[in-house]
């Protein structure tokens, strides 16, 4: 999972590396970088948690880091800032984790709750 989160970090870096030079895309572009690169990081301190209340909080934020990544992704591909094409396998792989990090999360309620 680690290393899924490394790539996608890589890979919106590189998209954010390829947009325009315009006020709008510097803007999305720096959302972009902060919450892109933010799943991996929190994941790395979620596998550190003190607590499985503290996982679970850590796993929340990953969450919330990858749907506004989604966003912005959205929004490159709307306006369009890039070609579609370039911007949809990124997208895809923030639906799969997004899912897979749903799954988690849930899984870790029902563990803690045990």
């Amino acid at each position: 999972m680690e290393d899924r989160l490394i790539d996608f970090s890589i890979e919106t870096s590189e998209i954010v590396e390829q947009l325009p030079s315009t006020k709008f895309a510097n803007h999305i572009g720096g959302q972009l970088i902060r919450s892109g690169s933010s799943p991996a990081l929190n994941y790395g301190e979620a596998q550190s948690a003190e607590s499985p209340v503290d996982f679970i909080h850590k796993l929340k934020v990953v969450l919330k880091e990858l749907r506004e990544s989604r966003v912005c992704l959205k929004i490159i591909i709307r306006k369009p800032l890039l070609p579609e094409a370039r911007v949809l396998p990124t997208l895809n792989e923030c639906n799969e984790l997004i899912a897979i990090f749903l799954k988690s999360i849930d899984t870790a309620n029902k563990n803690r709750r045990k």
